[in-house]
């Protein structure tokens, strides 16, 4: 096989992987929608439901319309991004012939499409910790700007080539740059937003209040872990060598590992806590272990992710705990397992990565962090004074399905309590 033939075969082959692993991260639309569901009151599962296929949508047009650009158009080392629209050309055959270094090995429109479920993954993670008491359309409103210009201002300083990449900061997948940023926006609006009717008593108690259906949770868990194998394995952006083909296949076994090693961590320290053993407790320590190996799921052994992973599934258990005690409300976990969990993974690589640095990794935390947070805060008090974020408490006390949505999701079964 001449030169010509095999770069032709190589580039098809790296963009067919890379078409099939941002699938696999679409289908982590569908674990969102499922873990969701099945952890809030039957009385707000529509609404759920709904928030999830929109905020895919809107992510879908507004990255293409302005977060590609912001995001991967923007000036080498900088903090400030470009402002530009839609997605640009694809590459030409004689572009991806010419060979070297800078030659394009798959699809530009493969990359716009993998890039782009990054970004609904993102905002997913938000639609759970404001559930069961938050307009619809006050949603919808933040996911636009989340969606459209807050991730990808932030994903340009690390994967755009921005003052983070440039700094040394390290995230391969997303720990801190898709999971701790979603936590954080979602972190904004809670505390905006105050928490559910009837979750803390006023003298200090915390009121559980259960979902309605921990067969779809459970469910949605295991659609997630298979997601993440494209998340993560993607994230290698080609296979078509043999370097790269062992680099996917220590990123599949290590992500697998992370979800193994979080789910029987947070098991065990919740049967230890609790004196049972909590269902909901292990779906979030898988969740955390996955978040937690996304920021280097390469360079560890498969011992070393298990660690990684568990480490992470044992601080999503206290973190929920110690959310609740300052009446941070957050009904599917999402601050902890994305944003704690997050956090974790990112400063993990720097145990397995030998180019990894504690400061660089701190730096890309905090830069991120505050971003987000200061941006988010902003568009949510926007959104209050404008729209106003929380339903009534009647609307609320009825289930924000029929309130929001005017139907409900089980109406031969749902109980107001």
């Amino acid at each position: 096989m001449d030169n010509t033939a095999l770069t032709a075969l190589q580039y098809g082959f790296d963009t067919f992987y890379f078409l099939i692993c941002g699938a696999l991260v679409m289908w982590m639309a569908a674990g969102f929608a499922m873990l969701e569901a099945g952890l809030v009151r039957a009385k707000n599962t529509t609404e759920i439901l709904t928030k999830n296929v929109a905020l895919f949508a809107i992510a879908c047009v507004m990255y293409l319309l302005v977060g590609y650009t912001i995001m991967y158009s923007s000036p080498e080392g900088g903090i400030l991004p470009s402002l530009g629209f839609l997605i640009g050309d694809e590459h030409s055959v004689e572009a991806v012939l010419a060979g070297g270094e800078d030659a394009p090995y798959y699809a530009a429109r493969s990359d716009f499409f993998f890039q782009i479920v990054f970004a609904a993954t993102c905002m997913s993670i938000v639609s759970g910790a404001v559930a069961e008491r938050m307009k619809l359309w006050a949603f919808i409103a933040f996911a636009v700007v989340m969606t459209g210009i807050i991730y990808p201002v932030q994903g340009f300083w690390k994967w755009g080539g921005g003052f983070l990449d440039a700094a040394g900061f390290l995230d391969f997948a997303g720990s801190s740059v898709v999971h701790m940023a979603g936590a954080t926006a979602a972190l904004a609006g809670v505390l905006l937003l105050g928490a559910r009717k009837g979750k803390y008593g006023a003298k200090g108690q915390i009121n559980a209040i259960p979902g309605a259906n921990l067969p779809l949770a459970t469910l949605g868990m295991f659609i997630l872990w298979m997601g993440w194998f494209g998340f993560n394995g993607g994230s290698q952006l080609k296979m078509s060598t043999i370097e790269d083909a062992n680099a996917v296949a220590q990123v599949f076994v290590n992500t697998n590992m992370g979800a193994a090693g979080g789910l029987i961590a947070a098991l065990i320290v919740a049967r230890i806590l609790f004196g049972k053993t909590d269902l909901t407790m292990a779906i979030n320590g898988a969740l955390a272990g996955l978040v937690s190996i996304t920021a280097e799921p390469l360079t560890p052994s498969a011992l070393q992710a298990t660690l990684i992973g568990g480490v992470g599934g044992v601080l999503v258990v206290f973190s929920i705990l110690a959310l609740d005690k300052i009446r941070i409300d957050d009904p599917v976990g999402a601050i902890s397992v994305h944003g704690v969990a997050g956090i974790w993974g990112t400063l993990a690589v720097c145990l397995t990565n030998g180019e990894a640095t504690l400061g660089a990794q701190l730096l890309g935390i905090v830069s991120i962090f505050a971003w987000v947070f200061i941006a988010s805060l902003i568009v949510w008090a926007i959104i209050k004074a404008v729209f106003g974020l929380r339903v009534s408490e009647e609307e609320e006390y009825e289930g924000v399905d029929l309130a929001e949505c005017g139907m409900e999701a089980y109406p031969e079964f749902t109980s107001k309590k």
